[in-house]
């Protein structure tokens, strides 16, 4: 929680913030979690059935899908966070383009 934290933490205070620059973030984050728990990206892939590419791609903030993102939360038990901050930023924000 605390890394999600402080990503959308640097999210808020940053206005020129692009799509490659959560990306990146985004990646460090799954980075730092798998880690926390002691997993290498072989055992992360083979505990969400998909291929160690895919884990390293995302953790590069290469591009990656929503659903791989998604279940890599999920399986972290990240994924009610995650739901929160995005409900919180329909409501509270004006939308602008991060392209």
């Amino acid at each position: 929680m605390i890394y999600l934290n402080i990503i959308l933490f640097k999210m808020a205070i940053i206005k020129s913030i692009t799509v490659k620059d959560i990306k990146l973030e985004l990646g460090e984050l799954i980075r730092r979690i798998r880690k926390e728990h002691r997993l290498n990206q072989d055992e992360l892939a083979d505990a969400l059935n998909i291929s160690r590419i895919t884990i390293s791609n995302l953790e590069l903030g290469k591009n990656t899908t929503l659903d791989t993102l998604l279940k890599v939360f999920l399986y972290f038990d990240k994924l009610d966070n995650f739901h929160e901050y995005i409900k919180e930023l329909a409501r509270n924000s004006s939308l602008e383009s991060l392209y």
